[in-house]
């Protein structure tokens, strides 16, 4: 459990870091132990923090610093953890890192999170177009007038989908019908034909999707074009990625398409040279990070250093990235 320990503001006393306005944090002593906020065990931001703790701690006799991870209830909650003092690093997902930068949606009350430091990026979850086989649906234009299911309103997966039918020029009534099933209910009704196409926004590998695929003779369609192109040179928080192939059944070939990624971020509070080890741990034994879980497989030093980071690289971080050439 994240208690009020001050974890940045080591030497503060236990409640003043947290009362500090988020852009008045200055950097302090590198903490005993840095804790990383992540989310659910069942999860990959959880696994993801761990190998980025085994790596930072495999340097613990060189740099001193110890990394701790915690589970959590995931990004919203990690980063009003980390804007409080109580988290150290947090992993989140991009978009909710756009928000919380510049103070809009749920974070419109507390303000643009001027402090917020990105350190590098991990995996995507991929919007994920789904249709059955013998829809005749091959590109992303031709779900018009088509029965789509869009999900439950407010879900990560809809409102993904509804920046892409945005630049797409289509409403709702653009399509034939529409239904808002959750993911679990889904592939049925897909596979018993009451839709044409579904949507998932996921890391992949990813069980729910593999059921889906096997339910039932299923096409992933890319979700590219230039009006995605367009939206992804607008939204910082929007990656490019691709669903990689031989994963799923009848999908041999990468699937082009857009996401979000998982970042990791921290506090301009958080020394530099903390921020320095902790990409350096990282990037010079990524094939160690990479190993531990399929969907962190694909990851590339290149990619990390600027997919979906809105805030500001921490100078620590960059200053790593220089030398290495990554910037």
């Amino acid at each position: 459990m994240i208690g009020r320990r001050s974890l940045i503001g080591a030497g503060l006393g236990l409640g003043a870091a947290a009362a500090l306005p988020a852009a008045a944090q200055q950097p302090r002593p590198v903490p005993r132990t840095l804790h990383i906020g992540t989310g659910g065990v069942a999860g990959v931001f959880f696994p993801a923090g761990g190998a980025i703790c085994r790596l930072v701690n495999a340097g613990r006799p060189q740099h001193g610093l110890r990394c701790a991870v915690e589970a959590t209830e995931g990004s919203v909650f990690n980063l009003n953890a980390l804007r409080a003092g109580e988290l150290d690093l947090a992993i989140v997902q991009s978009d909710w890192q756009f928000y919380a930068w510049k103070g809009q949606g749920r974070f419109a009350g507390a303000g643009p999170f001027e402090a917020m430091r990105s350190l590098f990026s991990l995996h995507a979850d991929a919007l994920t177009l789904m249709t059955r086989a013998d829809s005749g649906i091959a590109e992303l234009s031709q779900l018009a007038r088509r029965r789509v299911n869009l999900g439950p309103a407010g879900s990560g997966p809809r409102s993904l989908f509804e920046q892409v039918m945005e630049r797409m020029g289509w409403k709702p009534g653009s399509f034939s019908a529409v239904t808002e099933l959750p993911p679990e209910e889904q592939a049925a009704a897909l596979c018993a034909g009451r839709f044409d196409a579904m949507f998932y926004a996921v890391a992949h590998p990813n069980g729910g999707v593999l059921a889906a695929a096997a339910e039932c003779e299923t096409t992933f369609v890319p979700v590219a074009g230039e009006a995605v192109d367009a939206l992804a040179a607008e939204k910082s928080w929007l990656v490019k990625t691709a669903i990689p192939g031989n994963l799923y059944p009848g999908a041999a070939e990468p699937v082009p398409t857009v996401g979000v990624a998982a970042t990791l971020v921290t506090t301009a509070g958080l020394p530099e040279a903390a921020a320095y080890q902790i990409a350096k741990s990282v990037m010079e034994d990524l094939g160690a990070l990479t190993a531990q879980h399929p969907a962190l497989a694909g990851l590339e030093r290149e990619t990390m250093v600027r997919a979906g980071l809105t805030a500001p690289l921490h100078p620590g971080a960059e200053r790593y990235y220089r030398e290495a050439g990554l910037l």
